[in-house]
């Protein structure tokens, strides 16, 4: 007891979590196969449940997310949509309808109507709508508007400001580099030394931190790479030591962990594990195989997948081919091809037939941490054991499983392998686009229509 309060804060909390997460496993490990299978059962109709209600109606403590509007739309709808289910008619209208009441006179979104425009809340919708799919929902954007928010929003570093005299970040950067991309209004105006801002990011331990001088953190890191990949400047990135902060980001619980020495959280499942996609893909693009780090798939290793078995489902495998290069698009040009077919372009029918590339993390432990100790069997997902659910640890819980579902595919025609997806294979969700987080069905409708119009 003595050496424990001799402990740093930081130290009593990772042990206390440690144990908590442990005695979950053991748990589970004592339990016979019939009841390990349920609870790596992945519960489908419980999450479409809490995540419908949330976006009918929240209570009174929902309050101080009110200035955060679109992304309990984003958080949501992207988690429903990952289930492969969908909203009500009237339910989408609504949405809609309330998403354009938050889109300024001059441009862009705000966190609810009448407020300020703010470039992470016009991610947030701008993905709602995308999520959301069909003319109305993608014609009540206004590009021509937007485009005019992200350039007043653009800083003479290089970087973006979050709103309208607010803070120069990483995220700023992410949010509308995606947004410009995803909506074919990305231009040389808009990527003019991002890339400088986002190298100067990069810390001495490989990560990226939210301004010049910060930390590394994984929420930054992801945002960091996605925006280099879609500004066609990712090599200037250190990334072998990109690489190795993240690898050594995932803890002995199997989840991840946002920063040096901090406690896991099951949102970095999304933030850090859409690394290592993006990283695979732009070592496919390379003919680079990724390095092995050991993973319990195919390496002759026990684990709970044995409990349960199924037959795989007949689901086209990804295609990640990287199209690096080429110029940006002028705003409005019809005629020039745009940025975002310059970038990744995943494509269900086309494979580079990569074979036996292994994840650089070990993906089974990582869904193991999201089934056992974030989910809740009632619906909702977590950030770890004792905390709460809520609809952003739910949105980014199911993204990081999605990817690690995929993290291990040795024919990219192929759908992901049984053994690649922990519990029943009715577990498998739906396969999202890595750099902007969105279903990859829902990213080719709005890259079609944005494409088109």
């Amino acid at each position: 007891m003595e050496s424990f309060r001799s402990l740093t804060v930081t130290q009593r909390d990772q042990i206390l979590v440690e144990q908590q997460v442990f005695d979950i496993f053991k748990t589970f490990y004592n339990l016979p196969p019939s009841s390990q299978s349920f609870m790596l059962e992945l519960q489908r109709e419980n999450h479409v449940e809490y995540l419908t209600k949330g976006l009918t109606g929240l209570g009174p403590s929902f309050c101080v997310l009110d200035a955060n509007r679109p992304w309990i739309c984003y958080w949501i709808l992207h988690s429903i949509a990952l289930l492969d289910e969908f909203v009500d008619p009237e339910l989408e209208d609504n949405t809609i309808d309330f998403l354009s009441r938050c889109q300024g006179p001059n441009g862009g979104y705000a966190g609810g109507p009448g407020q300020m425009p703010h470039l992470a809340t016009t991610y947030a919708a701008v993905n709602s709508l995308v999520t959301l799919g069909g003319d109305k929902a993608f014609s009540s954007i206004n590009r021509e508007k937007l485009y005019m928010f992200l350039r007043q929003m653009k800083d003479a570093s290089g970087g973006f400001r979050m709103h309208d005299g607010g803070e120069i970040d990483v995220r700023a950067c992410y949010t509308a580099i995606s947004v410009a991309s995803l909506l074919n209004i990305l231009d040389d105006e808009l990527v003019q030394n991002v890339g400088n801002y986002i190298l100067s990011c990069q810390t001495y331990e490989g990560g990226i931190s939210g301004e010049p001088g910060s930390e590394a953190h994984g929420g930054y890191t992801f945002c960091g790479l996605a925006t280099m990949i879609l500004i066609n400047e990712v090599d200037r990135l250190d990334l072998s030591s990109l690489t190795d902060w993240v690898v050594f980001r995932q803890g002995v619980e199997g989840g991840f962990q946002g920063r040096t020495n901090k406690l896991v959280d099951g949102c970095y499942s999304f933030w850090q594990g859409g690394i290592f996609a993006l990283l695979k893909r732009l070592n496919s693009t390379k003919g680079v195989k990724p390095i092995p780090l050991g993973d319990g798939e195919g390496s002759g290793e026990e684990s709970p997948q044995t409990t349960a078995s199924s037959d795989a489902a007949g689901e086209e495998g990804l295609n990640e081919d990287l199209s690096l290069g080429g110029s940006h698009s002028e705003i409005g040009d019809q005629n020039n091809t745009s940025s975002q077919v310059n970038v990744i372009d995943i494509d269900h029918n086309h494979s580079k037939g990569h074979a036996n590339v292994e994840p650089l993390f070990n993906s089974l432990a990582l869904q193991q941490y999201i089934l056992l100790c974030s989910q809740e069997l009632n619906g909702g997902l977590r950030d770890k054991p004792g905390k709460s659910r809520d609809h952003y640890h739910t949105c980014y819980c199911l993204s990081g499983l999605s990817v690690c579902q995929r993290s291990w595919l040795e024919d990219e025609d192929s759908p992901p392998l049984p053994r690649a997806v922990l519990g029943p294979y009715s577990n498998l969700l739906e396969p999202i686009h890595p750099l902007y987080n969105v279903v990859l069905d829902r990213y080719r409708g709005a890259h079609e229509f944005f494409t088109k119009s």
